[in-house]
């Protein structure tokens, strides 16, 4: 204002009235428009303006802000609107928040855009007098402030994205629950993937991420775990029981104990109490229990469960032996020899000295198992038992007794007569019938008798015999002159006898044992002859079978032999 009075001043003096004399233009101005407007753009030599490092620092800050306010207060509307989109890409890019924030690129590239914007920014700036009411001290305020908008914007974000992350991990975690879920119920082999799949979860939830909500939430995940992998245990389905409860006491060796807590030690108590429970149920019968109960006493020796074993066998022991007694002393002889072999197999002294109880109740079994199936009709299994008894326990005051009844056995099994009764254990007295068996046989033949007396002889071959047709058989039977036929004689009480006659070497396969009875009677002698009838195999109306041998006794007083 002082340099427009001044002109108006020297223009009065001028005239000398101060009227009507004309005005010298300003210095430097266009006559009649007024003072010359600011330049478009800063004068890229000499000095910069005053106020440089200010204005460069507020342009510079408020790009920074990314809301390209430096660009917009310089009037670079363009340059303004490239920051605006850079910052609507980042916003579209981060929104919604995802647990694994924005990506890496992106981010970059935004940070890139904004260090030019800044630079710039304060690059124009530096050479701008910014003209107007806007000061370079209130862009530098206004830019600090505002930046306060992206840091504020990045901690918001920070928390949605940690948001999204805690909801995720529970994902993971429901997720585990559903497989324990499908999994309970099914029997553990073809549960134990499942299981493996949401202990796997569980784990990574706990190691990697241990500060999060789900991971505070895995202790008591996994008490529902060890509860479903245990089900069987619960339910006392200790056989079953055995493989999950292994499973649970080695998750210390993978699975951190400071996690696991109490549980890490929970599964011994139960897996010692299913070990004797299994191994108990399977004595004497199919695997013995000699593995479970083996396992438990090598693992756990100090257990309560381990200290009833030997107890537990022993009572079985007991009540096997007095079953020897019962109704099927075969079943119970088998389940003896089971816990006999279960008993010597633990590594316990004390259970193995069990094996001599078991085995002296074995020995009584298998005698009376072979007197059961004598009784029962099972003639060739009490043959077979009794023979083994026999052939066994050779010091046993029962063994005779055994022969007899595998000989009755032997001879019931092709007569029936034979097996009504047990022969006698005690031989009877009185007066004894002599009987003579002579074999006119070009073969061994062997006598199996049974009656009031039971036993068996054996007769050589005949020398020069030979086989008779059926029509001379009877006739010419043990009729030789001269010939000395292989004889045996035996001298039995009076009663009602069956024999057996087995042919041995030299018989061809067309000659069978033959059986036959008879009764002896006091005051007679006996006799009989065997031979063998030759069939005709183009006879055909006579049975295609073994040739039968034809025995005959009669009294004595008769003198003859068939």
């Amino acid at each position: 204002m002082e340099s427009d009075d001044r002109y108006a001043a020297a223009g009065q003096g001028a005239d000398g009235a101060g009227g009507g004399g004309a005005v010298p233009p300003r210095p430097g101005g266009t006559p009649g428009f007024g003072p010359p407007p600011p330049p478009s753009h800063a004068p890229s030599v000499g000095p910069p303006p005053p106020g440089a490092s200010l204005r460069s620092a507020g342009a510079a800050l408020l790009n920074l802000t990314g809301l390209g306010l430096g660009y917009a207060l310089l009037g670079r509307w363009g340059r303004a609107v490239v920051c605006w989109a850079a910052s609507g890409v980042l916003v579209w890019a981060a929104l919604p928040a995802d647990p694994d924030g924005v990506a890496g690129g992106v981010l970059a590239g935004y940070l890139v855009v904004l260090a030019v914007a800044a630079a710039d920014g304060a690059r124009i700036a530096r050479r701008s007098a910014l003209g107007g009411a806007w000061r370079p001290v209130l862009a530098v305020g206004l830019g600090t402030v505002l930046l306060a908008v992206p840091a504020g914007g990045a901690l918001v974000y920070g928390s949605a994205r940690d948001e999204a992350r805690e909801r995720m991990l529970l994902e993971r975690l429901a997720d585990g629950d559903d497989r324990i879920a499908a999994a309970s119920g099914q029997p553990y082999d073809a549960a134990k993937g499942e299981y493996a799949k949401a202990l796997d979860v569980y784990r990574a939830l706990a190691e990697d991420h241990p500060g999060s909500r789900a991971a505070k939430l895995v202790p008591d995940r996994l008490e529902a775990y060890y509860e479903a992998v245990s089900a069987p245990y619960a339910e006392e389905r200790h056989c079953e029981a055995l493989a999950p409860l292994t499973h649970l006491r080695t998750l210390p060796g993978s699975v951190d104990r400071k996690l696991l807590g109490h549980l890490a030690a929970w599964p011994d108590e139960p897996l010692a109490v299913s070990l004797y429970g299994c191994g108990v149920s399977r004595l004497g019968g199919v695997g013995g229990g000699g593995a479970e109960l083996g396992e438990l006493l090598r693992t756990f020796p100090d257990s309560a469960s381990a200290r009833q074993v030997a107890p537990a066998i022993e009572e079985r022991i007991r009540a096997r032996v007095a079953a020897v007694k019962g109704a099927d002393p075969c079943a119970a002889t088998e389940v003896l020899r089971g816990l006999g072999a279960t008993a010597s197999q633990l590594p316990d002294d004390g259970v193995k000295k069990l094996r001599a109880a078991a085995d002296r109740g074995v020995v009584d079994g298998v005698y009376a198992c072979g007197v059961d199936q004598f009784e029962e009709g099972k003639f060739g299994a009490a043959r077979t038992t009794l023979t083994g008894f026999a052939r066994t326990y050779r010091g046993d005051g029962r063994v005779r007794q055994a022969r007899n009844i595998a000989i009755a056995a032997e001879i019931a099994d092709d007569r029936a007569a034979a097996g009504k009764r047990l022969p006698p254990s005690k031989r009877p007295g009185g007066a004894r019938m002599e009987l003579v068996i002579s074999n006119d046989a070009p073969n061994t033949v062997e006598v199996l008798y049974t009656g009031p007396v039971t036993g068996t002889v054996s007769l050589k071959a005949c020398a020069g015999c030979e086989r008779y047709s059926a029509s001379e058989g009877s006739r010419r039977a043990c009729g030789a002159s001269g010939r000395n036929y292989p004889k045996a004689r035996l001298r039995l009480p009076a009663g009602e006898y069956h024999f057996l006659y087995k042919h041995g070497t030299g018989a061809t396969a067309r000659v069978d044992s033959y059986s036959s009875g008879t009764k002896v009677r006091p005051g007679y002698t006996y006799t009989s002859c065997t031979y063998v009838i030759e069939r005709n195999p183009f006879e055909l109306d006579l049975p295609q079978l073994p040739d039968p041998i034809r025995p005959a006794l009669s009294p004595g007083g008769a003198g003859s032999s068939r």
